[in-house]
């Protein structure tokens, strides 16, 4: 990823470090929930999405640092870098204790692939994937659209007057002054990384399933919170409400799927529960994409602005199809937001908020994939009632 430019050469570099997580998550997954039991797991799994949150918090912090002018060298430096903090892992793994995982030893690759679906092929298992792949159709969004979003929309300019560090502002393409995105949503990572352990043992006598529907409402209502709004602060507030809905969901479906795997299968169903981050962050943000440059993304909305409201869009028939705004209006995206200021007279924040009201980009964006969070709680709160009746999935 460091190395090729292109599309293709980018997009191996993604498939080489999918390849590799692939066997070192589960595996990792797989021997800590052979070290817990029922009565520790809630504080067990907790402490994992600790740990994995301290990671979270210091990447925003090191790629802020790294990304001093945002130019190619800097992005290169910064997969190099990332390269360099994986590689400590090698030398960690070698004091990691080997657990006997119970797992047959004699099987060919071709043999664990057929046993793996074979032992997928259980429909209450499969409704718990489909239920979960939902919910985290919504949640990834909060890591791969609201970043987009929050350049686009959100005035963080009187959170970056309390910042203390240069590092910690950059000037926005509407000339205010802001908080970098990422350290933004790095503010997930720190609460996480201060609430886990007292919320993963406050519900550690709690049904897993009871803990993980509040944690989907808690998420939930941080969209909304935080998609809805172009206001800094408020928009900490519902990546407030979203953490803790996290830190609820993300750590018990481990936890879940830690306690109904049958006996040697632990690590194989902790195999399992990246299937809804995978079906849900794939799905989810495709749909995101799709959706977002239609009706949320402010250099294509400028366009619109600019066919439909002003002379450059005099004699023209646009046929609703994103691609033609550029060869419309003869002005690129990267000058679209320029353009609509200079043409209406007004200044970036002026424009912006002249966008936001003419195209109400919030709620096009964001209530779809809040409407996806309540059809998965509801879907959730159903399969739990259920749940109390199978002996083996009523955790």
């Amino acid at each position: 990823m460091a190395m090729y430019h292109s599309y293709w050469g980018f997009f191996g570099g993604v498939l080489v470090l999918a390849f590799g997580t692939a066997f070192f998550k589960p595996g990792l997954q797989g021997t800590l929930a052979h070290q817990l039991t029922k009565a520790n797991s809630s504080l067990g799994w907790g402490t994992f999405y600790w740990v994995v949150n301290v990671g979270s918090f210091i990447g925003p912090i090191a790629a802020t640092l790294i990304l001093v002018n945002h130019s190619a060298a800097d992005w290169r430096y910064l997969f190099l870098a990332c390269a360099a903090f994986t590689s400590l892992n090698l030398f960690m793994l070698i004091g990691l204790p080997h657990v006997e995982s119970g797992a047959p030893k004699n099987e060919n690759p071709f043999q664990v692939f057929f046993r793996a679906i074979e032992n997928l092929a259980n429909i209450r298992l499969i409704a718990w994937l489909l239920i979960m792949s939902g919910f985290w159709a919504m949640m990834y969004q909060l890591w791969d659209l609201q970043p987009n979003f929050i350049t686009d929309w959100v005035d963080s300019s009187m959170v970056a007057a309390h910042m203390p560090f240069d590092f910690l502002k950059e000037i926005g393409p509407d000339g205010r002054v802001r908080v970098p995105q990422q350290m933004l949503l790095a503010v997930n990572a720190l609460l996480i990384v201060f609430l886990i352990i007292p919320i993963s043992w406050a519900v550690r006598k709690m049904r897993t399933l009871e803990a993980m529907l509040f944690g989907m409402l808690g998420a939930t209502a941080g969209v909304l919170i935080a998609g809805l709004t172009g206001n800094g602060w408020i928009l900490l507030l519902g990546i407030l409400f979203f953490s803790l809905g996290e830190m609820l969901t993300g750590p018990k479906k481990n936890e879940y799927l830690g306690l109904i795997a049958p006996p040697g299968k632990k690590g194989l169903y902790l195999g399992y529960v990246n299937i809804p981050i995978g079906i849900g962050g794939g799905l989810g943000n495709y749909i995101a994409g799709k959706l977002y440059a239609r009706v949320g993304e402010k250099a294509n909305l400028s366009l619109k602005y600019l066919l439909e409201h002003t002379p450059f869009g005099d004699g023209k028939v646009w046929d609703g199809k994103i691609a033609s705004l550029e060869g419309l209006t003869g002005i690129t995206r990267t000058e679209a937001f320029a353009k609509l200021q200079e043409v209406v007279g007004q200044d970036g924040p002026a424009c912006t908020r002249l966008l936001w009201e003419t195209y109400n980009p919030q709620y096009y964006t964001w209530l779809p994939f809040a409407a996806i969070g309540v059809l998965a709680t509801i879907a959730l709160a159903i399969y739990g009632r259920m749940a109390k009746r199978w002996s083996d999935m009523n955790a």
